[in-house]
């Protein structure tokens, strides 16, 4: 059974030697891969000297490394660690346990539940932490306790099933959407979180990234769940249309007469798209169901090429 770590690194030289030699000490029996990301500093030369195997992702942005390190690497267990210190090593020791008895697809290093708000000094990243998660347990009946955690563990069927589509952060929360939505069993450890050491600097814009993970919430949302999501939609319409329709009504029923002929014509308009919305969620909705029976297909096919390697 084989299992490697993978570090994707932007800029890491301060804390890059302490996260290999950290799993060297508690994996030995892992392979060490450091995907560098364009730093411009020495990450790369350093995590070689360490004995990693390095590689590199010439487009920009923590989804393209992924992408990248999933296609590349074929193995039993992948443990996904970003490369900044505040994740222990000895975490990965229960991660991959979880992968290898296959209590899991997703085994995940959870924060939240942890020592993740005293240790954070980013109050916007400890709230956004919070909405994320209500957000995603809400939309996806889950109930999950750290959603943007960089500490992951992965089997063979979701690493080469999961068709990675962002470019940045937002990969975490692209990956727990979906794993919930394939029905990819999901198992929740819970881990010790450092921040990081002085010196190191944090990658990520509180507001522009978080923007970003809304936008992917919104929009995974829509494409797993596209009757639900178009349901809603399709009420809001209604709901608007039927504050605007109800005083023409009115006053037709009291003079008889329509007064505001524009108004009238204007929701008629929103009536009919509202019905054309409605209908294009039920069309959707078919086709999820038709992908969804594909999607098994092709994981079974996956299953049988491993067994095949093996």
């Amino acid at each position: 059974m084989r299992t490697v770590i993978l570090i994707p690194c932007y800029n890491e030289a301060l804390t890059i030697k302490k996260v290999i030699n950290d799993f060297q000490r508690v994996m030995p029996h892992a392979d060490i891969y450091v995907y560098d990301n364009n730093s411009s500093d020495n990450t790369d030369e350093i995590a070689r000297k360490e004995g990693a195997i390095v590689r590199y992702e010439y487009r920009q942005g923590k989804g393209n490394v992924v992408r990248s390190m999933f296609r590349d690497i074929d193995a039993d267990c992948y443990i996904m660690v970003d490369g900044d210190d505040t994740y222990p090593a000895e975490a990965a020791v229960e991660l991959e346990k979880v992968i290898l008895e296959r209590k899991a697809d997703m085994a995940v290093g959870d924060r939240l539940s942890s020592t993740y708000f005293t240790e954070n000094k980013r109050p916007f990243h400890n709230s956004g932490n919070v909405f994320v998660r209500k957000a995603i347990n809400e939309f996806f009946n889950s109930d999950l306790h750290d959603i943007m955690t960089g500490m992951r563990a992965f089997d063979y069927d979701f690493v080469k099933s999961y068709p990675v589509s962002s470019r940045e952060f937002e990969i975490e929360t692209e990956m727990t959407i979906f794993a919930l939505n394939h029905n990819f069993k999901i198992y929740e450890v819970p881990i010790e979180y450092r921040d990081r050491m002085e010196g190191s600097v944090s990658k990520l814009n509180t507001f522009s990234d978080g923007f970003k993970v809304i936008r992917v919430i919104c929009s995974l949302f829509r494409d797993t769940k596209p009757l639900s999501f178009f349901s809603i939609v399709t009420v809001i319409l209604l709901i608007i249309a039927f504050v605007y329709f109800m005083p023409v009504f009115l006053n037709f029923l009291s003079t008889g007469t329509v007064a505001k002929v524009p108004t009238l014509i204007s929701v008629g308009v929103v009536f009919l798209i509202a019905v054309m919305i409605f209908l294009s969620g039920v069309i959707l909705h078919v086709l999820k169901k038709q992908h969804d029976q594909n999607f098994e297909q092709h994981l079974t096919l996956i299953r049988l090429l491993k067994d095949d390697k093996d």
